[in-house]
């Protein structure tokens, strides 16, 4: 090969990569944008079931509570925002804590009501299902179900 046909092989593989690098991030700033549908000033509330729990953040802090606890145990959370929900990790009791909200539609199976986020919630090996609502995001369906 000569050197203006290796030179011109360059550039085009140059400007293919440069093509396929620009197909590759188009669309993407909604994709990689972090998720805002909870803002950080807001309480989010979440509930489940089998078993029953309920948990509660308010800024940096995480209230849980099950029949059996309450008054609650309290954590010290902290908020992730990915690009399809919202995430708060910590350590509740000495176990590892993290919960995360997604934007998807939920029901609790047990009331009429419909919760705009649906949560999954580890305590330490234990992983538990709910739903979640915000204040500014609130569920639908009756007050008290």
């Amino acid at each position: 090969m000569r050197r203006g046909d290796r030179v011109r092989v360059g550039m085009w593989a140059g400007a293919a990569a440069l093509a396929l690098s620009a197909c590759g991030t188009m669309g993407q700033s909604d994709q990689t944008s972090p998720f805002s549908g909870i803002g950080p000033d807001e309480t989010v509330r979440m509930i489940g079931t089998e078993p029953f729990w309920n948990a509660s953040v308010q800024g940096d802090t995480l209230t849980y509570t099950t029949p059996d606890t309450p008054a609650g145990s309290t954590a010290r959370v902290r908020r992730f925002a990915g690009n399809n929900g919202l995430s708060f990790s910590g350590t509740l009791d000495g176990a590892a804590l993290d919960v995360v909200l997604t934007a998807a539609p939920c029901s609790d199976g047990m009331s009429d009501r419909r919760y705009p986020f649906t949560v999954t919630l580890k305590l330490g090996t234990e992983q538990r299902a709910g739903c979640g609502w915000s204040d500014r995001t609130p569920f639908s369906g009756p007050a008290a179900p």
